[in-house]
C-alpha cells in the first residue's frame, strides 16, 4: 500500500509525496495584489522535501463583487495576474508546485467591501447572521445581500473562467473552484440558505446547477486535469446551516463531477477548522465513502488530521492526499516534522490575520529552532 510520503498523480499533476498545503486567508495582499512578503511565505513551504509536493493557494476572488475581506489577493485584473507571477515562480524554483483557489464570498461580505456600496450578492436574501467581515472600517456583521438575477449568472461563471485562465497566466499549476465554507457555490447548494424558484433553486439538480457549471466552464478553459474542487458538506462555517439532506445532495455532485475527470476533489470533514464529529449538535454521520465512490477520482481529505490519522487513511486506501492546513502555518517544514515525526510547533492564534511578517513568515524550521536554542 501507498504512504504518505509515496509520489502520486492528480490528474496533470505529478506530486513528489501526498502531502498537500491547504489554502489558508492570511491577509497579506493589500490593494488586491500578491506581493514579496507572501512570495517569501509560499517558497519556504514549497520544498517537497520539507513541505508540501502541492500547495493550495489562499483563497483569491474572481471579481470585486467575491470580495469579503480586506487584503485577500485577486485574480481578475492584468495587474492581479502580473503580481502573482513571482509567488508562482518562486514555488517552481524550490521543486514544488501550486494551484490557485477561485473564491466568491457571496453575501459572507459587507456593502464596505462592494462596488458603489451595493449589497452582497447570493442565492436568495438570508443574511449570513452573526459572520463578521474585516474592512477597511474595522470588523462588521455582514450585510443583507440581495438574490442574483438569472441573468446575472452567466457572468459569475465567466468570472470563474476568466480566474482560471488568469491563474495559468500568472504560472498556476491548476486552480481550485471553492465551494465549501458557506461561500457562493455552496450558498447555491444548500436548501437552507437557498430559497430559489427558477432553474437555480429547489430541486437537488437545480441548486447544484450553478456549481457544475463553474465546474465545466473552468475544466473546458484551462483542462480537467488541472482543475480541481473543494467541498464541506456538513459544515457549519460562515452561518450555514445544514441541507436537509447534505447526503443525497453531495452524493450527487460527486456523481455528475465523475465525467469531467477532474484533477481532485478536496472534502473537509465535519467542521471547517473544528470537530470532525458533529453528532452532539444534531448532524447525521455523513457517508464520505459513498461520495468518494460516486466521485472515483482522486480523493484529497481535510480538517484535523495528525499524522497518524493521515498515515493510516493513506495506508488503507481511504485517500490519495491529505491536506493540512494550520500546521503549515507554524511549521514551514511540516513535511519534513511528519516525516521524522518530529515536535509540531503550536500556532499562534493572534498573529494569523496581521499585515506583517509576524506570525507569517517568522516561524523556524526545526534547523532554525535547533541553532535558536544553542
Amino acid at each position: 500500500m501507498p504512504t504518505l510520503f509515496d509520489p502520486v498523480q492528480l490528474g496533470d499533476l505529478s506530486l513528489a509525496t501526498r502531502i498537500v498545503m491547504s489554502p489558508l486567508t492570511r491577509t497579506r495582499a493589500p490593494g488586491e495584489l500578491a506581493n514579496d512578503l507572501m512570495r517569501q511565505y509560499y517558497a519556504q513551504r514549497a520544498n517537497p522535501a520539507t513541505g508540501a509536493a502541492l500547495i493550495i493557494s489562499e483563497a483569491i476572488q474572481v471579481c470585486p463583487e467575491g470580495r469579503g475581506y480586506i487584503d485577500t489577493p485577486g485574480l481578475y485584473t492584468p495587474e492581479q495576474t502580473a503580481a502573482w507571477r513571482p509567488v508562482t515562480d518562486a514555488v517552481h524554483a524550490q521543486g514544488g508546485k501550486i494551484i490557485a483557489q477561485l473564491w466568491h464570498v457571496g453575501r459572507i461580505s459587507h456593502n464596505l467591501l462592494q462596488p458603489g456600496g451595493a449589497a452582497p450578492v447570493s442565492s436568495s436574501d438570508k443574511t449570513a447572521e452573526g459572520v463578521k467581515t474585516r474592512t477597511h472600517e474595522g470588523a462588521k456583521l455582514a450585510s443583507q445581500p440581495r438574490p442574483l438575477r438569472a441573468d446575472e449568472i452567466p457572468g459569475v461563471i465567466a468570472a470563474y473562467r476568466q480566474a482560471a485562465r488568469n491563474a495559468i497566466a500568472a504560472g498556476f499549476d491548476g486552480v481550485q473552484v471553492h465551494g465549501a465554507n458557506g461561500y457562493l457555490l455552496e450558498q447555491f447548494l444548500r436548501d437552507s440558505i437557498n430559497d430559489r424558484s427558477d432553474a437555480y433553486g429547489g430541486s437537488i439538480e437545480n441548486r447544484a446547477r450553478l456549481l457544475l457549471e463553474v465546474m465545466r466552464a473552468v475544466a473546458d478553459e484551462i483542462g480537467a486535469g488541472r482543475t480541481a474542487l473543494r467541498l464541506s458538506p456538513i459544515t457549519p462555517a460562515n452561518a450555514a446551516p445544514q441541507d436537509s439532506d447534505a447526503q443525497a445532495l453531495y452524493t450527487y455532485v460527486a456523481a455528475q463531477l465523475a465525467p469531467l475527470k477532474l484533477a481532485f476533489l478536496e472534502v473537509v470533514e465535519g467542521s471547517t477548522g473544528g470537530p470532525r464529529d458533529l453528532s452532539d449538535q444534531g448532524v447525521k454521520p455523513f457517508d464520505y465513502a459513498a461520495m468518494r465512490a460516486a466521485f472515483g477520482g482522486p480523493w484529497m481529505v481535510n480538517n484535523g488530521y495528525t499524522r497518524q490519522m493521515a498515515l493510516d487513511v493513506v495506508a488503507a486506501g481511504g485517500a490519495d492526499a491529505v491536506a493540512f492546513g494550520r500546521p503549515f502555518i507554524s511549521n514551514p517544514d511540516l513535511g519534513r516534522r511528519l516525516r521524522e515525526n518530529a515536535p509540531i510547533a503550536p500556532i499562534n492564534p493572534g498573529t494569523v490575520y496581521l499585515s506583517d511578517a509576524t506570525g507569517y513568515t517568522d516561524y523556524p524550521t526545526l534547523d532554525e529552532a535547533a541553532a535558536l536554542a544553542k
